[in-house]
């Protein structure tokens, strides 16, 4: 048998999905556009032309499993990633099974509510279409010299009628918020605009990047590229400090991939405690600034 995965190149995603069609019975191929490398037994490159167009990519899919008739095809639990795999599986007329976390024959473990909720679910499927839950498996080891092959797919005009045609970076000084190793984010308890002055030192300190949960964008304090949750951007920091944040569900599937969470708040009954590797229950507006002053201190700046 053989098991089909989508890699999208310099992606610890698309690893973490090797690692899930890893687990799986078969023999690995790995589909890209556009170079890429990865630890599978055979890479296939399709030759599509220009910026990300979602069409394209799942008509590159389609083609392959009608190539190779793969028992599953899987892929990374990106925004591209469970895109391709929508279109791929409404071209096939296939079940898809988005956020895996298990798989065991037909039947499957996957997310559901940004994370809160696991479900048991059978795929009913002669080809499983599955993407990989973020951060539900290890990145598969470093990339091992497989075979490369390319191939020319057959495209239709309306394959590239919806494509990428700009990228306009968050301006957060050259790290991203989904690269950044530290996150300092504000929720409602931050009181407006000008009180992330003092999240902003401090992210500065640790060389991260500021991040707000979804009520400070609504209030119009940071733009929505700030945003972590479930509607913004899903990150996965060394370190991560939410201040003045409840802690609701949607944000918490944004930031459960942090390796410790830091909660500053003056609520003891805040949610977010409930999700903390370490709590500091004061005023963020005097606990915050008593951080960068010790940091700065230790550092004797």
């Amino acid at each position: 048998m053989t098991v089909l995965v989508l890699i999208e190149p310099d992606d610890e995603l698309s690893l973490q999905a090797v690692t899930l069609a890893r687990s799986l019975d078969g023999e690995v191929h790995g589909i890209s556009v556009g170079d890429a490398v990865a630890p599978v037994d055979v890479l296939h490159v399709a030759e599509v032309d220009g910026s990300y167009a979602p069409g394209a990519w799942a008509a590159a899919v389609v083609q392959l499993v009608a190539r190779l008739s793969p028992s599953a095809v899987i892929a990374p639990g990106s925004d591209r990633g469970n895109e391709v795999l929508a279109h791929v599986a409404a071209r096939l007329d296939l079940p898809m099974a988005a956020n895996v976390t298990e798989v065991r024959g037909d039947e499957v473990t996957r997310q559901r509510w940004g994370g809160t909720l696991l479900e048991e679910a059978r795929v009913h499927a002669e080809v499983k279409l599955m993407s990989a839950a973020p951060f539900a498996f290890a990145a598969a080891a470093e990339p091992t010299p497989g075979r490369v092959e390319t191939f020319v797919q057959e495209l239709a005009a309306a394959d590239t009628a919806v494509r990428v045609v700009e990228t306009v970076g968050a301006g957060t000084g050259g790290i991203s918020l989904a690269d950044a190793k530290v996150v300092v984010s504000g929720g409602r308890g931050v009181g407006s605009s000008e009180g992330f002055a003092i999240l902003e030192e401090l992210a500065a300190l640790l060389e991260g990047v500021v991040g707000c949960s979804r009520v400070v964008t609504s209030a119009g304090w940071r733009p929505h590229a700030d945003q972590v949750g479930q509607t913004g951007t899903k990150v996965s920091p060394d370190l991560y400090i939410a201040c003045g944040i409840s802690g609701a569900t949607q944000h918490i599937a944004g930031c459960k991939g942090a390796k410790k969470l830091l909660a500053i708040n003056d609520d003891p009954e805040a949610t977010i405690f409930s999700h903390a590797d370490y709590a500091v229950i004061g005023n963020l507006h005097e606990v915050v600034p008593a951080i960068t002053a010790e940091l700065r201190k230790a550092r004797g700046a």
